[in-house]
């Protein structure tokens, strides 16, 4: 039997944290927990875990400042806050999460973001991936989309946003993330450029592009590319 997977809980509150561990062991995985910052970083260190639950209201530190200190060593960072205005999503993302459940979740969501989150990661270690979301394949080594096995053309701008969404597939990609990457920076405010390329994916892509179920958004956000 391999080694199950070890997940960091990070919350102050004794509560929240029995309730995720119930769960996560539930799901197989290895339990962790740390109720401040000093203590997560301890755990990263001695315990590391795959993918860390980080709660940003911590007492000792904020938990936006320990996103690029953790992601520099390796974990996945899922944020489980109760900081839900856009603004804070943004820049939990920004800063290298990998997703955001806000407060009160679904234990079902969280246990779905993880194994996302992990899929990723596996996606990120294997050398030109290919990624599939029900019947599209995104070749990103040979930079061809395929539908039900026929090619699909799109214009430049429309495959590097699909491109850089499937790199990250399941997880939001920041609008600012996305007009850095496809158009180059000073473009980071020009929202419109990805509304016309989405809706320029879904018209080729989608079977009902006026009910997408391919690329998603998430409104004041950014976007994320679903796996079905």
């Amino acid at each position: 039997m391999s080694n199950p997977l070890t997940i960091l809980v990070v919350d102050d509150e004794p509560a929240i944290r029995r309730l995720l561990h119930a769960g996560l062991t539930r799901a197989d995985y290895r339990v962790v927990e740390a109720g401040s910052a000093k203590e997560t970083l301890s755990a990263i260190r001695i315990d590391k875990p795959e993918v860390v639950l980080l709660d940003l209201g911590l007492p000792d530190r904020d938990g936006l400042e320990l996103i690029p200190i953790i992601k520099s060593v390796g974990p996945a960072v899922i944020v489980v806050s109760a900081r839900d205005a856009t603004d804070q999503k943004v820049a939990a993302l920004d800063l290298g999460a990998d997703d955001y459940v806000s407060k009160p979740f679904d234990s079902e969501e969280v246990l779905a973001r993880i194994r996302t989150a992990l899929r990723h990661r596996l996606a990120n270690e294997t050398a030109h991936p290919i990624v599939r979301c029900g019947e599209i394949e995104i070749d990103l080594a040979g930079r061809i989309v395929r539908k039900s096995g026929v090619e699909i053309h799109l214009t430049p701008k429309e495959y590097g946003l699909l491109a850089e969404l499937a790199k990250s597939p399941g997880r939001v990609v920041t609008h600012a993330q996305l007009l850095r990457s496809v158009w180059g920076p000073g473009h980071e405010s020009d929202v419109e450029y990805l509304r016309v390329a989405a809706r320029g994916i879904r018209r080729r892509l989608e079977d009902d592009p006026s009910q997408p179920t391919l690329i998603r958004n998430e409104p004041g956000v950014g976007y994320r590319l679903i796996l079905s």
